[in-house]
């Protein structure tokens, strides 16, 4: 399983939890009247995965992601009206299940390729009475774009943000586990309509990568627009756009360069929930789907789709068990598979898989199995359907 990275998992959990104190002592500074005008807190999970059967490899992975947040209401700080700042650190180590797995959208949501701390948000937010707000600074596209709070509960990457926007950009769009410089303007006309665009720099990087913050903005931008109705469910649809070109898979030039392609596409989220009454009532159901596209000339991926449920409350004794169960399909682009081809590889059009998962929490520690069946990973017809298995444990502070 890798024992120095469990050792390693185990002292990042102690001294998250000795943070805890702190934290609690440094968010109640003596220069805000009526209450602490900075809120800190801190989240830690640490995962042990392992590809059970087909896949590259059979064997445990241990990896882990220690959060901090810091909340700021910049008006009791220093009198800027309706302003709040946010701040959040992570930290992240340990192994990359994926490497056994060979899927291409990935089976852990915490894994990285390089394991560091970073800075990963820090933005203002400056608010235009109860309608409108302006967000700017290092801000991550999926905390507002293309996310559906009933998938996220599951472990793979793919029920976070599309496949097909998720492989885009000079070094990945602004998302776990590096954002870029960003402004989102969002409009709430009222409780149950919003629409909201955001420009950001194409090129992704913070504080703890190569190079630090990009503020070059020699990538061009990558555009995002989202309009949706929300209520007894979620209905939105979005479209991104990247103001320069980037290299086409296959295509090339006369010298014998990249033809540039424009890397574009657009989603749909749909969200309902399946029960009636309180949201917190024993066994209440919510179900999701979505479904994106994209150019397919610049990535691996030329669309996708996920669907699932949520059950909060399973137990009405266990008010906080949890179950879901997901299932994804990423559409390999056909540049990409002649690619392949060319290399000697025969890859089918689609990489499918399927996640069950349950969480619940003993005293501050909440545990949560996993199980995740992934078909032709990565298209690849030769490897073995891949069976992984996982277990989370986590804690807030």
């Amino acid at each position: 399983m890798g024992q120095s990275n469990l050792g390693r998992a185990i002292n990042k959990a102690a001294v998250g939890l000795g943070l805890a104190a702190g934290l609690l002592t440094a968010s109640n500074p003596a220069w805000a009247e009526g209450g602490s005008a900075l809120k800190l807190s801190g989240a830690y999970r640490a995962d042990i995965a392992g590809t059970l059967s087909g896949g590259l490899a059979k064997r445990g992975r241990v990896l882990d992601d220690l959060q901090i947040f810091g909340d700021l209401d910049l008006e009791r700080a220093v009198g800027w009206k309706n302003a709040t700042a946010h701040f959040q650190l992570l930290d992240n180590s340990g192994g990359r299940p994926n490497e056994d797995t060979g899927s291409l959208q990935g089976v852990d949501n915490i894994e990285v390729a390089r394991q560091r701390a970073r800075l990963f948000e820090a933005w203002v937010e400056q608010s235009f009475g109860e309608k409108a707000s302006m967000r700017a600074g290092l801000y991550d596209l999926n905390s507002e774009f293309y996310a559906n709070e009933s998938a996220g509960l599951l472990l793979a990457p793919a029920f976070g943000i599309g496949s097909e926007l998720a492989a885009t950009g000079p070094n990945g769009p602004s998302i776990f586990p590096s954002t870029a410089l960003a402004a989102r303007l969002r409009v709430t006309p009222n409780p149950h309509v919003y629409a909201q665009a955001v420009a950001l720099n194409a090129h992704a990087g913070v504080l703890g990568d190569p190079g630090g913050v990009e503020t070059s903005f020699d990538n061009g931008l990558l555009l995002v627009a989202e309009a949706g109705w929300t209520g007894n469910g979620k209905i939105a649809a979005g479209v991104w756009r990247y103001t320069r070109k980037q290299d086409d898979l296959r295509l090339t030039t006369p010298d014998g360069d990249p033809a540039p392609a424009t890397a574009q596409g657009a989603y749909l989220l749909l969200e309902r929930a399946l029960t009636r009454g309180d949201r917190n009532a024993p066994r209440h159901a919510t179900a999701f789907a979505r479904l994106g596209l994209s150019d397919g000339d610049t990535t691996a991926f030329h669309g996708g789709w996920q669907a699932g449920v949520l059950v909060k409350r399973v137990f009405a004794g266990r008010p906080d068990s949890a179950f879901s169960i997901g299932l994804n399909q990423a559409l390999l682009s056909r540049k990409y598979r002649d690619n392949a081809l060319d290399d000697g590889r025969r890859l089918s059009g689609s990489e499918r898989a399927i996640e069950v998962t349950y969480a619940d929490k003993i005293g501050p520690v909440t545990i949560q199995p996993d199980l995740q069946y992934v078909k032709d990973p990565g298209g690849d017809r030769a490897l073995g359907h891949a069976l992984v298995a996982a277990v989370r444990f986590g804690v807030a502070f």
